[in-house]
């Protein structure tokens, strides 16, 4: 049986509540829900790299690449992405930046599925990603 391993980056704290930033099984790495904090100190609040949705989804992107990595994948191993937004008037904007963003990180790979949902987060908060990858 292969044994499930947590993965917390360096530029990760630990989580609020019980559960992991990323978990890898076999060849399967599940990335947590990443938002736009910056890294952070121990025992410090964490900070919204800023306010707005640029900012936010290129610090979420980063957050989610740090878990990636931790693991041992890259971009290219990604199968499954999920978006959620705060708000529907965000769709277009947030596009335009995720098809910037990959376009810089040079897949060799098909891109990743993705979905994206409209829903509630904490206050300053504008964009949660996930991401499920397959290694080998």
């Amino acid at each position: 049986m292969t044994e499930k391993t947590a993965l917390t980056p360096a530029t990760h704290t630990t989580p609020p509540a019980k559960f992991s930033h990323g978990v890898k099984k076999g060849n399967i790495l599940q990335v947590a829900g990443q938002v736009g904090f910056l890294s952070a100190v121990e025992g410090e609040a964490p900070k919204p790299a800023g306010p707005t949705l640029r900012e936010q989804t290129l610090q979420t992107f980063a957050n989610v690449k740090a878990v990636l990595e931790e693991g041992g994948a890259t971009w290219d191993d990604v199968m499954m992405m999920r978006v959620y937004l705060t708000d529907v008037d965000h769709f277009a904007e947030m596009n335009e930046i995720y098809n910037a963003y990959f376009e810089e990180q040079g897949l060799k790979q098909p891109p990743a599925a993705r979905t994206t949902v409209y829903v509630g987060l904490p206050k300053g908060l504008l964009i949660e990603i996930d991401a499920l990858a397959v290694l080998g």
